[in-house]
């Protein structure tokens, strides 16, 4: 592979395009309350594994991610239930899991109502891939 092959390398950011890192930190300072709840609990290394968030990678910028892992966490608000953005998502997460990176999807609602239940499958995935 070659080293500035834009499309699958081993980096933390997968060749994400500079206008991507001017996004991802408007998009931190504007988190939803599911993702505030979220990073709230990942923030602290319960677990061991450093997460980010609103993190570039590759052509997009992920809810949160864990490169240690190479674990991707979306948190899904209502608009991901229309029809175009589901065929959306889908190609997302084929290029995504391109770069070998492993994705995990929450709704809002499942992070808002049921965050017992999101952290025990999110360390259940953690628990699941190896070092």
């Amino acid at each position: 592979m070659k080293k500035d092959d834009p499309y699958h390398d081993n980096s933390m950011f997968k060749g994400a395009p500079a206008e991507n890192f001017k996004k991802a930190e408007k998009l931190r300072s504007n988190m939803t309350e599911a993702e505030l709840i979220l990073w709230s609990k990942l923030k602290d290394n319960q677990w061991g594994f450093k997460f980010r968030r609103q993190h570039p990678i590759h052509l997009f910028i992920v809810d949160f991610y864990c490169h240690q892992k190479k674990l991707v966490i979306e948190i899904d608000g209502a608009y991901h239930n229309a029809e175009e953005q589901i065929n959306r998502d889908k190609e997302r997460t084929m290029l995504l899991k391109f770069q070998d990176l492993n994705i995990i999807r929450f709704t809002n609602d499942d992070v808002v109502n049921k965050t017992n239940q999101v952290l025990k499958k999110i360390e259940k995935e953690l628990n699941s891939f190896p070092l």
